[in-house]
Order: structure tokens, then C-alpha cells, then sequence
């Protein structure tokens, strides 16, 4: 079961992007779409650099089965960042990141 999280300080169309996410990695993972669950954290400030810009942030980790080929990740990586812009309602000095991991092997779900 992909579990996604996003981080954001950015505008965005969170539903949008949810959906979107999941398609995408059900089809580069051969995950089941029904199994790919998102949810979404504000965060109310970051800082970036020497602070002398604001910038928003929007950080997407996506944690996958353990067992995914590294290449698999990379794919996903870079097929998912796109996604994040795609799904702003501003562009405007924003920095976007994708983070793939695999879950422990403790995990469950039910």
C-alpha cells in the first residue's frame, strides 16, 4: 500500500494532486490504485536558504512495498515532480521536492 505525504506551504489543489499521484504511481509501480492512500500537512513557515527570500515549499514523500527496484524510484521520482506544479494555483517562487522510500518492514495495514 503506497502511502503519500505532502508538506506544503504552497497554494494547491490537493485533490487534484492526490488523484494524479496515485495514477501515477499505481502505473509505474504496478501498485493497485485502490491501495495508494495521500494525506496532506500545512505548514504554516518555512525558510529556505540564508532566509532572505520567502519561498513556499511542497515536498512529496512517497513510501512504496519494500522490494522496488531503484530505477522504479528514479522513474517515479521524476515523473512526479512535475505533478506538483502542475497542481499550484501560483508558481511564483515555490520549490517543489519528491522523496521516494520504501515503508519498514514493520508496517501494516488493515
Amino acid at each position: 500500500m503506497p502511502q503519500i505525504t505532502v508538506d506544503y506551504s504552497a497554494p494547491l489543489d490537493r485533490r487534484g494532486l492526490a488523484l494524479a499521484l496515485h495514477a501515477l504511481v499505481a502505473e509505474v509501480t504496478g501498485a493497485p490504485l485502490a491501495a495508494c492512500a495521500t494525506r496532506f500537512r500545512e505548514v504554516e513557515e518555512t525558510v529556505t536558504g540564508d532566509g532572505s527570500v520567502d519561498r513556499a515549499v511542497v515536498h512529496a514523500h512517497i513510501a512504496l512495498p519494500w522490494g522496488q527496484y531503484d530505477e522504479t524510484k528514479s522513474r517515479l521520482s521524476k515523473a512526479a515532480l512535475p505533478l506538483l506544479s502542475r497542481h499550484l494555483k501560483t508558481t511564483d517562487r515555490v520549490r517543489l521536492s519528491v522523496e521516494i522510500r520504501d515503508l519498514d518492514a514493520s508496517y501494516r495495514a488493515g
